[in-house]
């Protein structure tokens, strides 16, 4: 299969699902309790019935349900998300407001958990060669991380760092009520960045030790590094050429996966930290009751999700060229 036509179906697969979730999120939304007319009303300490009404005919919510999922569809593909009547703007603008912040708290996250994880997985593999106890110590550590909640996890960052020593910031993305340039404004930015960050990619770190460590451990016994080892290489180039080009394929098919969990997995960090994400403007689209907003931010996510997982099938496909177009190796 060409690279085109492999473009051409994953594409129609993709457009398939981010479909079916904007039906699923639009009925989902529709049929949880709450009015958000009656909210609005309720907040203005307005109890007039023809008032409500108004405000239903405004939004739209006073036709049937068939008829306002097909209006939305129809909007959406032509990328008009509407107008968040709580905000008085309109979701787009919303969205690209706050949708920066997430991504670098993505990015942080996801760069840290890889990185680290990698590292320590091939440590641990290394040492349980060698009978070492740097092995044992690595994978209780990630057993340990990987079964503590995460909320509870970024509170007790916040208590030890932030209260107690005083060393970075709880709260925010940057320091208010100061004007900073140059290196003390990047400083103070990754200051606020940090914390939130560790306590998202603590989230999957674990997953990539174990993940990294067996598949380094898989590699090791194979017939090509007995070879290499054979032919008197050094072990360095042994562990980079040979090794970790054929274990990193499971982490790299993970880690697109972990960059779909993350832009979920963020709504939980951004509300601890007050981060100015999506995810805090997805909870607060959900108390109000905003139904544009909540779809759109629903939209943003799920079409996050699927761009990361066909970059990663490419990136697969890179790696390893023996893997086929269809996913499979030839």
């Amino acid at each position: 299969m060409t690279w085109i036509a492999y473009l051409g179906r994953r594409l129609g697969r993709a457009l398939a699902v981010i479909l079916g979730v904007l039906i699923i999120s639009f009925c989902l939304v529709r049929l949880a309790p709450g009015d958000p007319a009656s909210l609005m009303a309720g907040e203005a300490g307005v109890d007039d019935a023809q008032y409500i009404q108004n405000l239903r005919h405004s939004m739209g919510l006073d036709q049937p349900l068939a008829q306002q999922l097909w209006t939305y569809l129809r909007h959406a593909a032509q990328l008009d998300l509407g107008y968040s009547y709580r905000n008085q703007a309109t979701v787009w603008s919303l969205i690209a407001e706050r949708l920066p912040a997430t991504l670098l708290l993505m990015g942080s996250g996801f760069l840290l958990s890889a990185l680290i994880g990698v590292a320590m997985g091939v440590l641990a593999a290394l040492s349980h060669r060698r009978r070492g106890i740097a092995d044992r110590f690595i994978s209780h550590a990630a057993l340990v991380l990987y079964a503590t909640p995460s909320f509870w996890l970024a509170l007790l960052l916040v208590l030890v760092f932030s209260v107690l020593l005083d060393w970075l910031p709880a709260f925010g993305m940057a320091s208010v009520g100061v004007e900073l340039h140059g290196w003390r404004w990047v400083l103070d930015y990754a200051s606020h960045l940090l914390l939130p960050a560790l306590s998202l990619s603590f989230m999957f770190l674990a997953l990539y030790v174990q993940l990294t460590r067996s598949a380094v451990l898989e590699s090791l016994n194979q017939e090509y590094v007995r070879t290499a080892r054979a032919k008197g290489l050094k072990p360095g180039r042994i562990l980079y050429d040979h090794v970790l080009r054929n274990a990193l394929l499971p982490v790299v098919t993970y880690a697109g996966l972990q960059l779909g969990q993350l832009a979920s997995g963020s709504l939980l960090i951004e509300v601890v930290y007050a981060w100015p994400g999506i995810g805090r403007l997805l909870y607060d689209a959900l108390t109000q009751r905003d139904y544009p907003l909540l779809l759109g931010v629903f939209l943003v996510i799920s079409v996050l999700v699927v761009v990361f997982n066909m970059l990663t099938d490419l990136l697969c496909r890179v790696i390893d060229p023996r893997i086929g177009a269809g996913g499979q190796r030839s």
